[in-house]
Parts: C-alpha cells; structure tokens; sequence
C-alpha cells in the first residue's frame, strides 16, 4: 500500500532577483511501514523537499498525496526532526520531550513514563532535568529524535538524524532506531549522507542529482537485518552508489 505519494513536484527560490531552480520534478512513492533513504549531495534540495512535504512550505508545482488524500502546503501530518534540534532553551530534556504529548492533549502521566525509557535507551540517564545548553551537540540530536517520536505519527521524516554524532555513536543508534522502527510499525523517511547509513537502515533507496534535484535512481535493498556492510551485496551496491553520487558531486563542483 502506498502511503505518501510525491508527484512532479519542483520548486524555484527568488533570491535578489535571480531563480534559483532547487527541485525538478520529483516523483517517488513511500509504501506503508517502509524506512526510506533520500541520499544526494549536499545543497541539492532534500532539507528543502522536506520543508514542502511537511508543509512548511508549498510546492509551486506538483502534489503530494497521503493515503491517496492531497495534503500539500497541509502541516502536522508527519513527525519531522530537522537538522537542527530547535529544542527550547528554556525547557528541561523531560519538558522539551514532552511538547508533542502537550500539543496533543495526551495524558502527561503515560508520555513521561514513555520519555523516560526513550532516555535510558538513548543513554540519556540523569539528564532529564538538565537544559539543553548542557548537552553536547550529539545529546541534543538525541533529545530531538525521542521528542520526534514522541508526536507518535504514522510517518516520520528524519533529516540527517545522526549527523552531529561520532562514528560509534552513530552506529549505535542506527540499531536502536531500527529497533524502534520494528516494534511501531511506522514508515520512515530518511535524508543521509552516509551511503553506508543508506544501505544498512533502507529498505529502498532514491538518489537525487545535483540542484535542481531530481530522481537519479530508484534502489531496492532486499537483504535481511541486521546487515553486514562487509557482505558481498552490500559490498556491490555500495559501489554503485558511490559511482552514482560521485558523478553528481563533479556537477556541483563544475556549476561553483
């Protein structure tokens, strides 16, 4: 079953006076309980196509469908987590977690009980009461992934999650968010940068081109978890990626 459905969609900033061309008619589908990987080079347009899925911004072209309804320039249908953790200064861990629950007048008792196992599976213990500007780069990720979860929609869109974390940390909490991703069913749409990241979390893979993005290339994963980067199918489709992205990082290279 088709889930989310992305049909044509292009976009164009005006800046100074000039166009600046960042989406060209993107189409791709996301099927219900899958973990999608959006993989490109940097500045093509994935920050941007999440911005305009999540309708924090309208498409000028195209539609994007959900469960067959068309939902564009529609926000609070998705849990998203931006590159940036826009946590509330002012608020503790515990209460930055807590926002989604509160917007949703859900029951406070349950949701904290539910953020504290996020926070000790996250390995975020004794730091419920702390402010974020206490936290490292990668403990705010965190924060902001379980807050994420917390809003408890069908659909998560995830935008470099793990970017700020180091190599051990990252491969930690790919575990942990496929293990989540298994026990709740949701679908998952994931921006990386990491082709390993890509292979070893999707189960489907679109490549973007350089600005203005459009699909590349449509990559099924068919290989049973947990996945060994070193097997020999990874091994093989790794290196296509890689060949695939490369050739788009020359094109940013030559139109800079």
């Amino acid at each position: 079953m088709v889930t989310l459905e992305v049909l044509n969609l292009s976009y164009t900033f005006s800046q100074k006076k000039k166009q600046l061309p960042v989406l060209n008619e993107i189409n791709f589908t996301v099927e219900t309980g899958q973990l999608v990987a959006l993989l490109g080079p940097s500045g093509c347009g994935k920050s941007t196509l999440f911005n305009i899925i999540s309708g924090l911004l309208t498409p000028q072209t195209g539609e994007i469908y959900l469960n067959g309804t068309l939902i564009s320039g529609n926000t609070g249908m998705f849990g998203y987590m931006q590159q940036k953790d826009l946590l509330l200064e002012w608020r503790t861990v515990l209460k930055n977690l807590l926002i989604g629950p509160e917007i949703q007048k859900e029951p406070l008792s349950e949701a904290v009980s539910e953020a504290n196992e996020f926070i000790e599976q996250l390995g975020l213990q004794g730091f419920a009461n702390s402010y974020p500007n206490q936290l490292s780069g990668g403990m705010r990720q965190r924060v902001a992934l379980i807050r994420t979860l917390l809003f408890k929609k069908d659909i998560l869109l995830l935008d470099e999650p793990f970017g700020a974390l180091d190599a051990m940390t990252r491969t930690v909490m790919q575990t942990i968010l496929l293990d989540i991703w298994q026990k709740s069913k949701q679908t998952i749409l994931l921006i990386t940068h990491d082709i390993e990241e890509a292979l070893i979390l999707a189960d489907k893979i679109y490549v973007l081109t350089a600005r203005p993005a459009s699909i590349k290339a449509e990559i099924d994963v068919p290989i049973s978890r947990p996945r060994d980067i070193s097997v020999r199918d990874l091994i093989d489709l790794k290196s296509s990626l890689y060949d695939k992205l490369k050739i788009e990082m020359q094109q940013v290279f030559d139109t800079t």
